[in-house]
């Protein structure tokens, strides 16, 4: 998601900070978000809460918080009460016992409200660490109108996705690609993995002294095999996520196709607004025809930090303010913030499924990212995961530049992964 965020206009944040409320007024829980249009949010919950008042920061998208807040966290102040943190991170906060245990507080009642996958990320047995707020199921996102004119098929294998490559090459003259693979993403390329049924991390956040390391199994080379091979017959570009040539070939028609998360259809929109009408959305291709299997590029959850004074009102918070029950916050966040819910009763409703979309030719793009959402297996992160999307997307990036193979960047990922592990006193499996 934060390679979303990052393209879009984010909501100005509220200044400055303020102690715990009065004995006699609103309890203040300081919380950390950069969800775009994240004030009306705020607002909307002090408006329907007496005993708490959010005040809200913005400290920085991605790695730039998880930075200030590891930073906060060590020093042993300056952390706040509620922070936003995507599913990949949370075992690096919930390793060294910054996260709050929200069992504790009443989380495990709003357990229904989400699919076992989305709990999953954020729990281990009774133990709560964040809140799920949303996701990144993966789809197709094709220019009709392109496909018309070039003669494509919408694939439903990947073996097809290369047929109908090869038939763009010819049918452009090589001005246009069927997708562009950005490998400075390791969120994108690890969402591929997850739906290929590759497990890089097996780690267990209530057994934290040994983990799994598989980065370079036969699932992964089978993609990354698929990719080098469309990349080096000029049938994907490499264009780096998030740069301009990125955005420019997606409102050109450079490329045909984009592979996208939950929130994807919002960014498109604000980064190809010239396109507008021309898109649709098809299920991700699959690697076995008839098959179902699907994979996430991001999420997000609120955890509470261990520096709450006030841990029951910050559970509140993270239980609440994007609950399964409040639609109005909902509005917002689906329909200025992009985002996809996690929560049942949202996610299924029919404001959000049987939602049309104009820039999509009025076409219910939910109706294809739900099912995606509900088909998603539990998948495992480790608790250096940030270091870990640094040695894939380097090691990718090299081994696009030297045109050597995709196969092997992922044995030396493995090694030095493995390697990391070791010297960080963890047991590899």
């Amino acid at each position: 998601m934060v390679a979303a965020v990052s393209a879009l206009a984010l909501a100005a944040c509220s200044g400055g900070s303020s102690d715990a409320g009065a004995e006699d007024g609103p309890v203040t829980i300081k919380v950390w978000a950069w969800y775009p249009a994240f004030q009306g949010v705020v607002d909307d919950f002090n408006k329907t809460h007496t005993d708490i008042k959010i005040e809200w920061t913005n400290a920085g998208a991605g790695q730039d918080q998880y930075t200030k807040l590891q930073t906060a966290l060590k020093a042993g102040k300056g952390a706040p009460d509620v922070a936003m943190l995507e599913f990949q991170e949370i075992p690096t906060f919930q390793l060294t016992k910054h996260l709050v245990d929200l069992g504790k507080y009443g989380a495990n009642d709003v357990k229904s409200s989400y699919v076992d996958w989305a709990w999953k990320q954020v729990s281990t047995g009774d133990s709560v660490y964040a809140i799920p707020v949303d996701a990144g199921p993966m789809a197709m996102l094709y220019r009709e109108d392109l496909f018309k004119q070039y003669g494509l098929t919408v694939p439903k294998t990947w073996a097809d996705y290369r047929a109908q490559a090869e038939k763009l090459k010819t049918a452009s003259g090589g001005k246009s690609y069927i997708t562009d693979f950005g490998a400075n993403d390791g969120g994108f390329m690890t969402g591929l993995l997850w739906q290929a049924g590759a497990k890089p991390y097996t780690y267990d956040i209530a057994d934290p002294s040994s983990i799994g390391i598989a980065a370079n199994s036969a699932e992964a080379k089978n993609v990354f095999g698929y990719w080098d091979d469309l990349v080096k017959n000029g049938l994907s570009d490499t264009v780096a996520y998030g740069t301009t040539d990125f955005y420019n070939g997606l409102a050109t028609g450079k490329y045909v196709t984009y592979l996208a998360a939950g929130w994807g259809p919002g960014y498109l929109q604000s980064v190809a607004k010239t396109t507008s009408g021309k898109w649709r959305a098809a299920p991700l291709p699959q690697w076995t025809e008839g098959a179902d299997a699907q994979g996430d590029w991001g999420g997000s959850s609120f955890a509470v930090t261990d520096q709450t004074k006030h841990p029951e009102q910050a559970a509140k918070v993270a239980m609440e303010i994007f609950g399964a029950t409040n639609t109005d916050a909902w509005k917002i966040g689906i329909d200025e913030a992009y985002l996809f819910p996690t929560a049942t009763p949202i996610l299924e409703s029919d404001a959000f499924v049987k939602k049309e979309y104009e820039f999509f030719g009025g076409q219910k793009v939910n109706e294809v990212f739900v099912p995606a959402y509900n088909g998603i297996t539990e998948f495992a992160w480790s608790p250096f995961n940030s270091y870990n999307f640094n040695q894939l997307t380097t090691t990718v990036g090299q081994a696009i530049e030297q045109k050597t193979a995709w196969t092997q960047a992922l044995d030396t990922v493995q090694t030095n992964v493995s390697t990391y592990a070791t010297q960080q006193g963890f047991t590899v499996k």
